[in-house]
């Protein structure tokens, strides 16, 4: 009897453990693409409509995101942006933290660069 509750806590523990790595542990890239991520900079209106940051956030969509969001990328790779229904603090939500499948680019860019890109996404230049 001594044996099988023995067998049985260590089953039960492994099971405990494998399942607490499947599920990537408290704050995995699952909850924060679930929206509960770094929350995003103050972006007023006047940061996003200046001319010199809607360029530099042309520069980089052009550099990274638009081989999967952009016009040429293939079908299906990625959604299609719809910035006309956007609020910056979304689309700098989505490129910070990432969503699904999408990665976060915050290791990659700076908090500056994401704001160039929420700016010329949801700028008038915008072309996807």
């Amino acid at each position: 009897m001594m044996r099988y509750r023995n067998f049985a806590a260590t089953w039960l523990a492994g099971a405990a453990i494998a399942l607490l790595l499947s599920m990537g542990g408290p704050g995995n890239a699952a909850d924060e693409a679930e929206g509960e991520g770094v929350p995003p900079p103050s972006l007023p209106e006047q940061v996003l409509s200046d001319p010199k940051v809607i360029s530099a956030g042309e520069e980089l969509w052009k550099d990274q995101c638009a081989h999967c969001h952009g016009s040429r990328a293939y079908p299906g790779k990625a959604p299609k942006l719809q910035p006309r229904r956007y609020e910056p603090e979304f689309v700098w939500d989505r490129i910070y933290n990432g969503f699904r499948g999408m990665p976060p680019w915050r290791d990659v860019y700076t908090d500056e660069e994401v704001v160039a890109i929420v700016a010329y996404v949801l700028s008038d230049d915008f072309f996807p």
